[in-house]
Formats: C-alpha cells, sequence, structure tokens
C-alpha cells in the first residue's frame, strides 16, 4: 500500500513539473531622470533661469511584468509612476504614466487601465519631442496627443507585428453613472515598419474635455471669445486664464521616417479640430501642425538635430525652430544641449511646449543642457 502511495505521488509531481517549469514569469524594474537648467527669455515678461527635470525624458519608475500561462497565452502588465528628482515628489497620481493589466496571445494583446492611446503611440516617433531631439518641440498646445496622450478606464487591442505591420484601437469609459458619452474617447491607428521606412496613421476622439486656451496656446481669443485678462500691464502684470469646456477634440495625425545610413528624416502633421459647445456652440476651427526635422549621427557619441514646425490656429499662426546635440557616455548615461525659438503672429503670447508661462512678447526662445540616466 505505502508503495502504491509513493508510485502514485512520484507520478503526480512528475508531471506537475513540467507544468511549473513552462508557467514562466518575470517582473522588471526601470526607470529615467532627466535633470539639467533652462533658460527662458520671456516667461510672463521676465528671464527665467531653472533646474529643470522631466525635459527631454520624463523622469519616473516602473515595473513591467510577464507570466507565462501556457497555449502561447501570456498574463502582461504595467505600473509606472512619474516624479520630479529636484524635490521628490509625484507629479499626479501614484501611477499616473502607466497602470494596466492584460492578455498576449498570438491574436495580440488586450489590456485595460490607464494607458497610453494611438495619438501617442504611433505619432511620438515622428515628432520632435517624442524623437529624443527637443523635450520642449511639443507641437502648440500639446493637444494633438502626441507626448501626453493617455486614456483612464480604457480597454485597448493591439496587433501583433504582421510583417512590419500594426493596428490598434481602444475605447475610455466615462464611468458617469447615466452618462456613458460625456468624458469618455477613443482613438486607433495604423502603423508600418520596414527599414529605412516607417509611417504611422492615428485618429483620437475625447468628449467633453475643458482646456485653457491661454495656458496652451498663448491666444488671446478663441471661437469669437476672451480667454486671458491681465491684472494691468499685459506685457508684465499677473493674468488670469479662461478656461473653456468643449463638445469634442478630434485629433488626425500622419507620420513618416526615412533613414539614410547616418541620417533620418522625418514628417509629421497632424489636424486637431475643437468643437464648441455653449457660448462656442456652432464653431470647429482646427489646429493644424506641420514638421519636418533631421537627425545625424556623426560619430558613435555625438548626434545633431533640427526641426521646424509651422501651425495654424484660427487667425493666428506660429513658427518653432528646434536643434540639438547629444553626447552618448555610456549605454544608459548621456548628456544634450538643446535650443528652441517660437514666433507667433500678432494676438498670441507664444509658450514654447506649453510648459512655461506665455511670453509677452511675440517670441520665446529657451536653451537647455541636462543629464540623462536610465536604468
Amino acid at each position: 500500500m505505502k508503495r502504491i502511495i509513493k508510485t502514485t505521488l512520484a507520478t503526480m509531481v512528475s508531471l506537475a513539473i513540467p507544468a511549473l517549469a513552462h508557467a514562466q514569469s518575470s517582473v522588471t524594474l526601470y526607470g529615467v531622470i532627466d535633470e539639467g537648467i533652462t533658460y527662458v527669455s520671456n516667461a510672463g515678461g521676465s528671464h527665467l533661469v531653472k533646474m529643470d527635470d522631466s525635459s527631454l525624458l520624463a523622469d519616473r519608475w516602473g515595473l513591467k511584468g510577464r507570466e507565462d500561462l501556457g497555449g502561447g497565452l501570456a498574463a502582461i502588465f504595467a505600473l509606472e509612476s512619474g516624479f520630479s528628482v529636484n524635490n521628490g515628489a509625484l507629479y499626479g497620481s501614484e501611477f499616473g504614466r502607466q497602470a494596466w493589466v492584460g492578455l498576449d496571445s498570438r491574436y495580440g494583446k488586450l489590456t485595460m487601465g490607464r494607458q497610453y492611446d494611438f495619438s501617442r503611440d504611433y505619432m511620438s516617433p515622428y515628432g520632435t519631442d517624442g524623437w529624443w531631439l527637443s523635450g520642449y518641440g511639443v507641437h502648440q498646445g500639446a493637444l494633438d496627443r502626441e507626448v501626453f496622450g493617455r486614456f483612464n478606464n480604457s480597454v485597448r487591442y493591439e496587433s501583433n507585428d504582421i510583417r512590419g505591420f500594426q493596428f490598434g484601437g481602444m475605447y475610455s469609459f466615462s464611468n458617469a453613472a447615466g452618462n456613458f458619452h460625456d468624458g469618455s474617447g477613443w482613438s486607433v491607428g495604423a502603423r508600418y515598419a520596414n527599414s529605412p521606412f516607417s509611417a504611422a496613421v492615428t485618429y483620437t476622439y475625447q468628449a467633453k474635455p475643458t482646456i485653457d486656451p491661454y495656458e496652451l496656446l498663448g491666444v488671446k481669443t478663441l471661437m469669437g471669445q476672451t480667454t486671458v485678462t491681465y491684472a494691468g500691464d499685459a506685457t508684465t502684470d499677473p493674468y488670469t486664464g479662461s478656461t473653456f469646456d468643449l463638445q469634442s477634440i478630434g485629433t488626425f495625425g500622419v507620420g513618416a521616417q526615412y533613414k539614410f545610413g547616418p541620417a533620418t528624416v522625418i514628417g509629421n502633421f497632424t489636424d486637431t479640430v475643437l468643437k464648441g459647445i455653449g457660448a462656442t456652440a456652432g464653431h470647429s476651427p482646427s489646429l493644424l501642425v506641420y514638421e519636418i526635422g533631421a537627425l545625424y549621427r556623426l560619430t558613435p557619441f555625438w548626434t545633431i538635430g533640427a526641426s521646424y514646425q509651422h501651425s495654424k490656429l484660427e487667425a493666428n499662426a506660429w513658427n518653432e525652430y528646434a536643434a540639438a546635440v547629444d553626447f552618448t557616455i555610456s549605454k544608459r548615461t548621456w548628456m544634450y544641449l538643446t535650443a528652441d525659438y517660437l514666433r507667433a503672429s500678432g494676438g498670441v503670447d507664444p509658450v514654447i511646449g506649453a510648459s512655461f508661462t506665455p511670453s509677452r512678447s511675440s517670441s520665446q526662445l529657451l536653451t537647455r543642457l541636462a543629464l540623462v540616466h536610465e536604468f
């Protein structure tokens, strides 16, 4: 009897061992620190010199994991937190950058939580900011979501790579009782990569968003409404911006990249339609952004780059120029020197990257020297 029991137990263990060995899992800790000094020529009427972090790459740490469930199926997750290395404080929520869980299979990935949309994921490689050229080179107001595009309460599907082609879609729930639409959003995208060429096309929709046009764009009027009031002198005194509730924001984007040996050229176009509501009902202006850029690797250690953006919204126009030099110290550590110059038409207080107090002149210039370490 004892021999039978021992034989049975041995058989069960031997059968279980292959299954346990197959169900492998891994968790990776990673992060980035970007710290430097930034000079701005005119921020609210004065020069600004500041210790500034999270410019080209946002300071962050995160965990990502994968568990093999067998049969080509795996459980996956990501938790990513943004912080300031200057004071150690969190940027927003504890895991405000990413927080999702899902399944990965031969049919693609299905994930749920707080996630990047396809405007950010698929279009950022074709823009100045996402291209590691200038941390402040985001398109005007960052309204086209190429850098900051995330959705809460979202379900996202993305296909596997099919001979260089990928596609996907996602939906963000409002999570509001009795109001399924307001506060919701959705995003779709497709991309193709076959060296030396790659390209992407996306569309992202947000229902009932709220924006501050002056803080983001420096415009003094939008859709026939005043966006800012000054305490006194409009060239130096404090101001109060007005928030605008919109019916929707919809962004179409297309970008491409081509590599010529050590050189890479990009092109990027976005059309962001702001649909008014209430006092702005009937207005649907488009923010159009055209961008071109080039990157050249001089040596394994030195890289230079430059880009140009032209933007239009109603009667307003912006022209932005960016240039950068990167020096690689090691596989995980490098330095960069960048400069951005933005000039706007009359009636606009320009603000580079929606990152500073708008200038009280027709232009804004910044330079930055920084160190980046990745782990």
